[in-house]
Parts: C-alpha cells; sequence; structure tokens
C-alpha cells in the first residue's frame, strides 16, 4: 500500500506536468516545478551554444525536460508525451540534486 500511495503521488505530478503545458502553456514554471528545478534548466540551458534563457513560460519549460528525457523535438514529431517527461524529471531531479551538492560550501 505504501509503495502504492508512493507510484500514485509520482505519477500524478508527471501527468500534472505534462497536461499544464498543454491547457496553459503561457503559465509560469513555478506553478509545477520547484526553484531548483527551474534553476537547473537554467544552468542547463546557459551552457547551450545558443541559451534561450529569455523563456519564462511552462510551455518552454516543458520541452528542455522532454529533451532531457530523450525527445527529438523535430518538427514533425507529436508533443511529449508522460514517459518522456517522466524520463525527463528524472534526470532533471538528478541534475538538481548535483548542482545542491557542488554548491554547497566545503569545510575542511
Amino acid at each position: 500500500m505504501k509503495f502504492l500511495a508512493l507510484v500514485t503521488v509520482v505519477s500524478w505530478r508527471i501527468f500534472f506536468v505534462t497536461m499544464s503545458a498543454r491547457v496553459k502553456p503561457d503559465a509560469p514554471p513555478d506553478t509545477v516545478l520547484t526553484a531548483a528545478e527551474i534553476n537547473a534548466l537554467d544552468c542547463i540551458d546557459a551552457a547551450r551554444a545558443i541559451p534561450r534563457l529569455g523563456r519564462r513560460a511552462l510551455a518552454d519549460d516543458l520541452l528542455p525536460i522532454a529533451m532531457l528525457g530523450g525527445y527529438l523535438a523535430r518538427s514533425r514529431d507529436p508533443p511529449p508525451g508522460n514517459m518522456v517527461v517522466w524520463r525527463g524529471l528524472a534526470r532533471l531531479h538528478d541534475i538538481t540534486v548535483g548542482i545542491t551538492i557542488g554548491a554547497a560550501p566545503r569545510y575542511g
């Protein structure tokens, strides 16, 4: 039962992120993403050859998350689905933890 409850919450968040970006693409990204996740997306975007730091909409943040999950973003591709967003959010979480660990002060 505990595992089922955990999986339900995680799957609900993935579905909520995906559908919120489709229904309300102009919403601010902090409605569904944490500040640390937005910071990690900005760090990933700043490392690109042509950064897209001017974005501040949820639909603009969903595309890099989906691309972390393997979405190719070709012109004929359908919008990213739940599986791709799931893989992307898992990688984004790992990157967020790495940035948090790297930014922590070190003593000794």
